[in-house]
C-alpha cells in the first residue's frame, strides 16, 4: 500500500459517508458470535491477570516491598503495578505492527503466550524474607512482561472485531471489549470477596493472594485453543517494516494519535480510580476487606453492562455524543461523590460510587475504543489503536494510583482521586470536540 492510500482521509464528505454508510465486511471477513467470544474471552483473561495485582496490591506490597511507613509498601506496590504499563507503548509497536504485517489472529495469540509467563513468575515467587531483593527484581520484570503483551493485544482485537462485524454494529461488537475487561474485573472482585471472607488478615498476606494468578494459568490454555478458531479479518504483507508502519501513523495521522491518545487518559484514570476503590477503602476509609473487594464487583459488573450500552448507544446515535455525555456527568458528579463517601463510608456509599464510577466510565470507554481506529485506515489500525491505547495507559493510567496515593499521604485530603478524574475528564471532552464523527466511515480500506 502507498503512501497516499495510507494517508487517505478518515473524515468523508456527506457524499461519501452515506455512499459508505455502514458499509458491511466481506463475507469471508463476518464474524460469528462464537468467534466473538473467543476474542474477548481471549482478552477478559488477560486483563483478569493485569489487574488482580491492583486488588491485593496492599499484600502483595508486604510481600515483596518490606519499606516502612503506613504507605510506605504499599506506595511501593502500587508503582510496580504502574511498571507494567510502561512497555506498553512498546508491546504496541511490536505487536501492532505484527498484527498489521502478518495478521489479527497470530498476533492475539502471542499476547497470550506472552502473559502466561508473566502470571506465573508472579504466583510463583517467593516472598522478599525468602530470597531477598531477588523478589521484588522478579516481580518488576514479570509486570513488565505482562504490560509488554497487553499493549499489544487491544490493537488487534478490537481490529477484529471492528473490520467483521456486520452493518450498523461496529460499536456493539467493538465495545465487547470492554465489556470483556469488565468480565475480568468482576472475577477479580469475586476472588477477593471470598477469600476475604474464608481467611485470615495473616493467610491473605501469607499466600491467599496468590490464588487467583494460579487460577488463571488453568484457563489461559483454553484461551489459547479458543483463539485458534478466531476468522482472519486482514490479510498483511510482510513487503512493510514495522519502522514503516508506525513511521506512517505519525506522519500521516499524528492528529488522531495525539487525540485519541488524549481520550484514552481519561479513561484509563477513571478505570484506575475504581481499581484503586480497594486500596483506598482499606487503607483510607479504614473498611473491611470484604467490603472493599465487593466495590470491585460492582465495577466489574457495571462495566460489563454499560460497556455494551455505550456500544449500542454508539450505533444508535453516534461516536461524539456517546463519547461526550458520560464524560461531562462524571466530571461533574465525582466530586460530590467522593465527598460523600469519605463522609458517611460504609457498604451503600463505596457500592454505589464504584458501580456510578464504572458504569459512566464503561460507557464513554466504549464509544472511544470505536471511534479512534475508525479515523485510521485498515493497514495501520491495529498500529495506531495500539498505540493510542497503550501510550494513553501507560503515561496516565499507569502513574494514577501512585500519584492518587501519593497526593493522599501528603494532603491528607480524600478527595484527591476525584479531583483527578475531573481534570482528565474536562481534557477529553476537548479532544473529542476536535475529532470527527466517525460511525459512517469504511473501515474496509
Amino acid at each position: 500500500m502507498n503512501t497516499t492510500t495510507l494517508n487517505s482521509a478518515r473524515m468523508p464528505h456527506a457524499a461519501t459517508a452515506a455512499r459508505n454508510a455502514h458499509a458491511a465486511p466481506t463475507p469471508s471477513a463476518t464474524i460469528s458470535r462464537k468467534a466473538v467470544a473467543a476474542a474477548v474471552a481471549g482478552n477478559a483473561l488477560e486483563f483478569y491477570d493485569f489487574v488482580i495485582y491492583a486488588y491485593f496490591a496492599v499484600y502483595i506490597g508486604r510481600t515483596f516491598f518490606p519499606v516502612s511507613g503506613e504507605f510506605g509498601s504499599l506506595l511501593v506496590a502500587v508503582a510496580t503495578f504502574g511498571v507494567g504499563f510502561f512497555t506498553r507503548p512498546l508491546g504496541g509497536i511490536l505487536i501492532g505492527t505484527f498484527a498489521d504485517r502478518v495478521g489479527r489472529k497470530p498476533a492475539m495469540i502471542l499476547t497470550v503466550a506472552l502473559i502466561t509467563v508473566g502470571t506465573l513468575g508472579l504466583a510463583a515467587t517467593p516472598s522478599y524474607a525468602s530470597i531477598g531483593i531477588a523478589a521484588p527484581i522478579i516481580v518488576v520484570f514479570c509486570r513488565l512482561l505482562q504490560g509488554l503483551a497487553l499493549g499489544g493485544e487491544v490493537g488487534p482485537a478490537t481490529a477484529l472485531l471492528l473490520e467483521a462485524a456486520p452493518p450498523g454494529k461496529r460499536g456493539f461488537y467493538s465495545s465487547w471489549q470492554i465489556a470483556s475487561q469488565g468480565l475480568a474485573v468482576a472475577a477479580g472482585g469475586i476472588f477477593g470477596v471470598v477469600l476475604s471472607l474464608m481467611l485470615t488478615q495473616e493467610q491473605l498476606a501469607s499466600w491467599g493472594w496468590r490464588v487467583p494468578f494460579l487460577f488463571s494459568l488453568v484457563l489461559i490454555p483454553i484461551a489459547l485453543y479458543i483463539r485458534r478458531s478466531l476468522p482472519e479479518t486482514h490479510e498483511g504483507t510482510s513487503k512493510r517494516t514495522s519502522s514503516q508502519i508506525v513511521g506512517a501513523v505519525f506522519k500521516n495521522h499524528r492528529r488522531i494519535l495525539v487525540l485519541g491518545v488524549l481520550l484514552t487518559a481519561a479513561t484509563a484514570v477513571a478505570s484506575q480510580v475504581g481499581n484503586y476503590m480497594v486500596s483506598y477503602a482499606v487503607q483510607v476509609l479504614k473498611l473491611p476487606p470484604a467490603l472493599a473487594q465487593g466495590s470491585v464487583l460492582m465495577g466489574g459488573l457495571m462495566t460489563f453492562i454499560f460497556g455494551l450500552a455505550g456500544g449500542l448507544l454508539c450505533d444508535r446515535f453516534g461516536r461524539k455524543v456517546t463519547n461526550q455525555f458520560p464524560r461531562i456527568v462524571l466530571m461533574l458528579a465525582i466530586v460530590p461523590l467522593f465527598m460523600w463517601l469519605s463522609g458517611a463510608p460504609g457498604a451503600t456509599t463505596l457500592l454505589t460510587v464504584s458501580a456510578i464510577l464504572a458504569a459512566l466510565t464503561a460507557m464513554f470507554g466504549a464509544a472511544g475504543l470505536v471511534a479512534v481506529p475508525e479515523l485510521l485506515p485498515i493497514a495501520v489500525r491495529s498500529t495506531g489503536l495500539s498505540l493510542v491505547y497503550a501510550i494513553g495507559t501507560s503515561v496516565f493510567g499507569g502513574t494514577t494510583q501512585f500519584v492518587v496515593t501519593w497526593l493522599i499521604a501528603v494532603t491528607h485530603n480524600p478527595m484527591a482521586p476525584a479531583w483527578y478524574v475531573v481534570a482528565m475528564c474536562a481534557i477529553s471532552v476537548v479532544a473529542m470536540w476536535m475529532l470527527p464523527e466517525s460511525r459512517d466511515v469504511d473501515v474496509t480500506k
